[in-house]
């Protein structure tokens, strides 16, 4: 398997794989490291983000209408090292350090063709059934996939380059400028790094949240104002924003009350399969309501800010674990102060 650009690096036959079997239950399996084909690179992980998505899949089985009805590999925000090449691959180089974006579309497709990529039907997304992921030693990808980034970026920051890409999705469809007031509920990793691109951008940022202690970082991430469920001042219209990254149903229609005449409210968080909308509120005060899938051509700029200084991502790391850690890492969410887990392969 070893190819003349893969000197630097000894590919093994198999690699250690965790696989979600059925709803709730994990297994390390051993299974074949793929070959990278044209236009692929093979590439050794290094980090993995836990979203809460792939805490649905092992919980839940399913979220919407994706179901783990087979054997599944979670795990959709990695960085790596690339270690081979295949045919035609001339852009990246063996030992060249990658974050991966996880979602492989069409590239003639219509959505692909007006520069939404993401909005393409037939898009193949690590760790949405029946694509595996990335809880696993090697993966195979797309060379323009793999984004290199540079030292200033850690392993685990390369990782975290994909909430922090949601999180430019959503500034974008809320059109922050410079002088909004947004608001934010949420106080995740998604709240906080859409906190902090609102505040880069020039806006005044009140975060919100029901945990107390994820709100003690929110100034470090761009917060002004923060307050929780239990503290929650009068609802006055004044923000020209509001960005629901929590997905409660009664995050979002706390932060429609909120929203300023013309305001644009853009619902980022899944959760809420349906809400009952105040008709009469949107329509007085000429409410915009828009929500954001995954993203687009967001990585340059996320490499950037994240090389930069300007956004922190290993500061959103809380606990790292190995493979045959999956489970605690998926768990530790619903740890008191915890905001980030990330295995390393």
């Amino acid at each position: 398997m070893t190819t003349p650009e893969s000197t630097t690096h000894s590919i093994p036959a198999t690699m250690a794989t965790s696989v979600l079997v059925r709803q709730g239950e994990l297994r390390t399996e051993q299974r074949p490291v793929p070959a990278p084909g044209p236009g692929e690179v093979l590439v050794r992980i290094a980090s993995v983000g836990v979203c809460g998505s792939d805490t649905h899949y092992f919980n839940e089985g399913r979220i919407g209408s994706f179901v783990v009805d087979s054997p599944l590999v979670l795990g959709h925000e990695p960085s790596g090292v690339v270690v081979s090449l295949g045919e035609g691959v001339t852009d990246r180089s063996v030992g060249q350090r990658v974050s991966l974006e996880p979602g492989i579309p069409d590239p003639l497709s219509k959505q692909s063709l007006a520069g939404c990529y993401n909005l393409d039907p037939g898009v193949r997304f690590f760790a949405t059934p029946p694509i595996d992921g990335v809880f696993a030693e090697y993966a195979v990808h797309p060379a323009a996939f793999c984004h290199p980034v540079p030292d200033a970026v850690s392993n685990d920051a390369a990782a975290l380059l994909e909430p922090l890409s949601v999180a430019l999705a959503a500034r974008a469809a809320g059109k922050i400028q410079i002088g909004d007031k947004v608001l934010v509920a949420g106080a995740g990793p998604i709240g906080l790094l859409v906190s902090k691109v609102a505040q880069l951008a020039g806006a005044t940022v009140t975060l919100t949240d029901v945990r107390a202690e994820r709100l003690e970082i929110a100034g470090a991430y761009g917060a002004r104002h923060t307050f929780t469920a239990a503290e929650q001042p009068p609802v006055e219209p004044e923000f020209d924003v509001f960005i629901d990254a929590s997905g409660a149903e009664r995050a979002i229609l706390g932060g429609l009350a909120r929203l300023a005449p013309r305001g644009r409210a853009v619902l980022v968080g899944m959760g809420a399969d349906t809400i009952a909308l105040p008709v009469p509120l949107v329509q007085g005060r000429e409410l915009t309501i828009t929500g954001t899938f995954r993203y687009a051509n967001t990585w340059p700029t996320a490499i950037e800010l994240a090389a930069s200084g300007q956004v922190d991502l290993d500061g959103l790391v809380t606990s790292t674990h190995g493979l045959d850690g999956v489970e605690a890492a998926l768990a530790a969410g619903g740890n008191p102060g915890a905001l980030k887990a990330v295995v390393r392969p």
